[in-house]
């Protein structure tokens, strides 16, 4: 028996089957799938790969299979979905299969796991730096190497499980802290992400009509076994959640498993609780990076031994080992996060729709601001609309005021905060309500520039301003982690006149604390939630203390319920609006209606202030009168006429390269590739010239771009990789080409 194995590798070279012979002892267990050690070319070390076909002979003379290691591999269905995939996403099969293994694999085997009562935990200290230091080939250590690739995958580990892992030892890891690059704590050991949580048993609640209405439509194709996608679209606190938490219930009636998708890792944790409230831990497995690589890993296991019978999940939880797939939802579909933005850049939503139709259950997209490709779908009949019109505890919509910030320049009011906006937050204080203030820019300063010469502090790597952080005192680039002492100086003129324009969150807290200094703040951002569970902590306080005001960036606009919050405040509204994106508009009505449904969602009358410097804009007019319909008929009229998605796709194929000569050639060399292919096979898309990047430069690599709007389907697919495989015949030493279909920041 032959079988036909990929190798573990993201060298394009590599991205093709290898034949090997499966040795009689090995037989009964040689299976699609099965995870295989090879010995390749003359390397001593032995390579990992997967089995992904088994025929009786082959043409060529055959090594051996040296060891097959079944408990990690996956089923003969995943590897078909990664084949699929990498032909789809332009990348590795290789790649697509480690988005299915069990969190830590490795070429080293699993075997029994050590428990401690406390435990050294390794963690990176920079992560943006150890990439880039890998890129520049600065580590000369193998073992070393291994470490740090392991933790940027798997973020922070137990000591013991990193070593095994990796097969490395612990001097190899002291080294590393020495320089500085990991640190090691020891922490008392919870494999269980549910070991806190005591949560009170609930009982369905009884439906609305339209909840009634919408349940009926789904679970009638769920009991036929039928193919269905749907489309719930209902405004913020309309009970959304209480239909998942039924339809799921039907289908653990039926033995049936579910996976529930989120957006975000901060949204997990309320997820969870309302599952486990409902159904108890038991049935329930949760998977995000935010749980160590131990928890995952248990949780992995839980679902694949059919212990779990719902996964709560945010975008990768779809490519659990689930058996027996009853329904995937997809909560706050609208968002951008489903959408990966490294390799493989598939989209959830795709995946779930394929296996959907694969097993013939439903899909259930959910969202208060539904993505316009999603509600055009509907249109065209490819999903059922099903609309929730009303609050479900009979709570009413906030009241939504826009303030006008050049006005309040005009009233000399140099504040961060508008008058209005200021009295609003004073009564909250003293009714004891709550009160949320959005601001989507981290950090305190976004740009430092000399006021004499006009010289501006970007990052030595990029092509983008440094923004200056006030509790470390740094400036910091966001894109490659790059960080430098402040200045007081400007480096080309010498003048003293240095200043600090643009807000962040950490001015808006010192701020706020300044305006109201009795007031208790937490803030909410990538600088307060690095360290596991943060997201958790952070809202549990603000829930359990009552914290006058939490400030954060959109982490604090989706689907949080805070019974005592009343007041939300859009301090900038027009950040969403400036970007370089067809979707700006659509981003920012979503933005302001998402953060504006946090605000009184029990018995208190809600209000929501949004500051901007551009209260005309037909986005934010349709926010203020919370008319998603009126936005979707005007955003919809704008993408038809300039040919935007849902009415094409957009392909952008990104270059990249340390050596701007050879990106060139590259960029144009594909470019008439295209060119000629398009006139002499008529193909129907519009190809527009490469140029350089909006961001032209990000850690020391010359960006450029070609935009391709089309139909994405078989035939694009075929020459997309046609075109990579005559990339691979330039034999460009310094140059990358990625393609991301649709991708979500066409700015960048």
């Amino acid at each position: 028996m032959v079988a036909e194995i990929i190798l573990n590798s993201n060298a394009k070279e590599l991205n093709r089957v290898f034949d090997y012979n499966i040795p009689e002892t090995m037989a009964y267990k040689a299976t699609i799938g099965s995870r295989v050690f090879v010995q390749f070319g003359n390397r001593k070390e032995l390579e990992e790969g997967f089995i992904i076909n088994i025929k009786d002979e082959s043409e060529f003379k055959l090594k051996d299979i040296q060891k097959i290691v079944n408990e990690n591999g996956i089923s003969e269905e995943k590897v078909e979905l990664a084949k699929l995939m990498a032909r789809r996403y332009f990348c590795n099969v290789s790649e697509c299969i480690k988005l299915m293994l069990p969190p830590g694999t490795t070429t080293k085997i699993i075997e029994n796991r050590v428990k401690e009562k406390n435990e050294n935990f390794v963690s990176i200290v920079n992560d943006i730096l150890v990439e880039n230091d890998i890129e520049e080939n600065k580590f000369k250590s193998a073992k070393q190497l291994r470490i740090l690739k392991f933790l940027l995958d798997n973020g922070e580990t137990n000591l013991a499980d990193l070593l095994l892992f990796t097969d490395t030892r612990r001097d190899a890891v002291k080294a590393l802290e020495k320089k500085k690059y990991v640190v090691i704590d020891q922490k008392q050991v919870e494999r269980n992400p549910f070991l806190h949580k005591v949560e009170k048993k609930t009982s369905k609640l009884k439906f609305t009509d339209e909840q009634q209405y919408a349940y009926d439509e789904i679970s009638f194709v769920m009991d036929k076994n039928k193919y269905g996608e749907y489309l719930i679209y209902g405004v913020t606190g309309s009970g959304k959640t209480e239909i998942y938490l039924q339809l799921i219930e039907n289908a653990l009636r039926n033995n049936k498993t579910s996976i529930m998708l989120v957006p975000e890792i901060s949204l997990t944790p309320q997820t969870v609780d309302r599952f486990i409230a409902r159904f108890g831990e038991e049935n329930i497995a949760v998977l995000h990076s935010k749980l160590s690589i131990g928890e995952r890993f248990d949780q992995w296991n839980k679902i694949k031994n059919g212990q779990a019978k719902i996964v709560i999940g945010a975008r990768s939880a779809i490519f659990a080992p689930i058996k027996d797939l009853g329904i995937i939802i997809i909560d706050e579909e609208h968002d951008s996060s489903y959408k990966s933005e490294s390799t493989p850049r598939y989209n959830a939503k795709d995946i779930a729709r394929y296996l959907c139709k694969e097993n013939n259950i439903p899909l259930v997209l959910g969202s208060a601001t539904p993505d316009t490709s999603s509600l055009y779908r509907t249109m065209q009949k490819e999903s059922v609309l099903l609309r929730l019109n009303k609050r479900a505890n009979s709570s009413t919509l906030p009241e939504i005021e826009v303030v006008d910030l050049r006005e309040e320049l005009s009233k000399k009011n140099k504040s961060m905060l508008s008058e209005k906006l200021q009295e609003a937050i004073k009564e909250n204080l003293e009714n004891k309500k709550q009160t949320i203030l959005f601001l989507n820019r981290r950090g305190y300063s976004t740009f430092v520039m000399c006021r004499e010469c006009g010289y501006t502090a970007k990052c030595k790597n990029c092509n983008i301003n440094l923004t200056y952080h006030a509790n470390t005192h740094t400036l910091k680039c966001h894109y490659c982690g790059y960080e430098t002492k402040v200045l007081t100086t400007c480096p080309e003129c010498g003048s003293l006149q240095i200043r600090y324009f643009g807000t962040g969150t950490q001015k808006l807290e010192a701020e706020i604390k300044k305006i109201f200094p009795n007031a208790t703040t937490i803030r909410m951002d990538v600088d307060t939630v690095t360290k596991k569970d943060s997201h958790e902590k952070i809202l549990q306080k603000f829930k359990d203390e009552n914290i006058n005001i939490l400030i954060g960036t959109q982490m604090v606009v989706k689907g949080h319920h805070f019974p005592n919050v009343t007041l939300v405040g859009v301090i900038a509204a027009d950040g969403s609006l400036n970007i370089d994106d067809f979707r700006a508009n659509e981003r920012t009505f979503q933005i302001l209606t998402q953060v504006a449904g946090r605000a009184g969602r029990e018995k208190d009358k809600g209000r929501v202030i949004i500051q901007t410097y551009n209260p005309e804009n037909f986005a934010i007019e349709c926010s203020r009168e919370q008319n998603y319909d009126l936005f979707y008929q005007t955003e919809i009229g704008i993408r038809q006429s300039l040919k935007y998605p849902p009415f094409c796709d957009i392909i952008l194929i990104g270059m990249t390269s340390t050596d701007e000569k050879e990106l060139m050639e590259v960029a144009s060399k594909l470019y008439h590739y295209l060119k000629f292919r398009l006139k002499s096979e008529n193909i129907g898309m519009i190809l527009y010239p490469p140029v350089s990047a909006p961001v032209d430069k990000i850690k020391n690599k010359i960006r450029w771009r070609m935009i391709v709007k089309c139909k994405f389907d078989d035939t694009m697919i075929d020459l997309m990789n046609d075109m990579l495989d005559e990339f691979s015949k330039i034999k460009a030493k310094e140059t990358q080409v990625i393609i991301d279909v649709n991708p979500n920041d066409m700015a960048h």
